[in-house]
């Protein structure tokens, strides 16, 4: 079974990653749409965490940036009806605390947002794992966007409500987006280079 995958993202193709290993192995990976894997650029090293599907025609990668958001993507894809796809476009809904929240909370409406997942599929998925999630504080709604983050200017602002959107706390994207020392940038150049502070 293969857990991790670590190497250099070559290129996106069609809701995957491709990634080469030292090796010269490139493996294409499955992620999410909200993936924060997603705003590497090519040539970038990545650290993957991997869940392998096996099939009789077949092998697949699913790929997450965190522990935690594979994790509860293993703990979805036990529940009847939903297979790895399913499972990923339920991850792609949201931040892994946020579908956590969404569970506990039987918010069936927010889980059935997921490409492919209707009412039922999102109740039996409440139904099984609401007792088995992490329990998670309620998301950050503090500072909603268009709310001054002290001591950041509006385009650090916007990459900071960006990178809570991925999952990463208010405090942690404050101190990442704090940590890029160049002015003036793109509100996407500040998100990727918070993220390489943070991965």
């Amino acid at each position: 079974m293969i857990r991790n995958i670590k190497g250099e993202y070559l290129y996106y193709d069609k809701g995957a990653m491709v990634v080469e290993t030292m090796g010269g192995i490139g493996f294409r990976i499955y992620i999410a749409d909200t993936s924060p894997l997603l705003l590497h650029q090519e040539g970038d090293l990545v650290n993957i965490f991997t869940y392998m599907q096996v099939k009789e025609d077949g092998m697949s990668l699913y790929g997450f940036s965190q522990l935690d958001s594979l994790n509860l993507f293993e703990q979805l894809i036990t529940v009847k009806g939903v297979g790895p796809r399913a499972g990923l476009a339920i991850m792609s809904t949201g931040s892994a605390d946020e579908i956590k929240y969404s569970i506990i909370n039987k918010d069936a409406s927010a889980i059935a947002r997921a490409q492919g997942v209707g009412k039922k599929t999102a109740e039996r998925v409440i139904l099984e794992l609401c007792d088995k999630v992490d329990a998670v504080p309620m998301p950050d709604i503090s500072a909603p966007a268009g709310v001054n983050i002290p001591g950041l200017d509006a385009t650090r602002r916007e990459a900071v409500m960006a990178l809570t959107t991925l999952g990463y706390s208010k405090a942690e994207a404050e101190e990442a987006i704090g940590n890029v020392s160049e002015e003036d940038l793109e509100v996407e150049t500040y998100i990727k280079k918070a993220l390489k502070y943070l991965l």
